[in-house]
């Protein structure tokens, strides 16, 4: 049983599953759309979608010393300096009106070498190219 265990395990150890996880949320930021498997993108939803909201909550307070603790919070996830400075510079007043739900997925169905299932992931309101 499996009750009140949070988080898929992607059939990786705990480390290996941490570093998947920040170098899958730092493309999403940097690029804003990726490609991966529908599990791993199910995987880094949440966690990305946390990271934005405790960014725009840093815009919202004047005192310095919180929107320091969450840019520290943000780098701890990350460990990323460009990927930190996009959030709180770009996506955290892109999204401070938006009450949530900064991802949206796409399945694009099964990848031709060994029938995965693929999702595209991207953050909604982004620029086009």
């Amino acid at each position: 049983m499996r009750h009140r265990v949070a988080g898929k395990r992607l059939g990786r150890s705990t480390g290996q599953r941490r570093a998947l996880r920040r170098g899958l949320m730092t493309e999403l930021f940097r690029h804003e759309r990726i490609t991966t498997t529908e599990a791993k993108a199910r995987a880094i939803r949440a966690e990305a979608e946390k990271l934005i909201t405790i960014a725009k909550r840093s815009l919202v307070h004047e005192d310095a010393s919180r929107a320091v603790h969450a840019r520290r919070i943000v780098m701890s996830r990350l460990n990323n300096q460009e990927a930190v400075a996009k959030i709180f510079n770009d996506l955290a007043p892109r999204y401070e009106a938006r009450p949530g739900g900064y991802t949206r997925m796409y399945k694009l169905g099964l990848r031709k070498g060994d029938a995965a299932k693929m999702a595209l992931i991207e953050l909604v309101d982004r620029e086009e190219a």
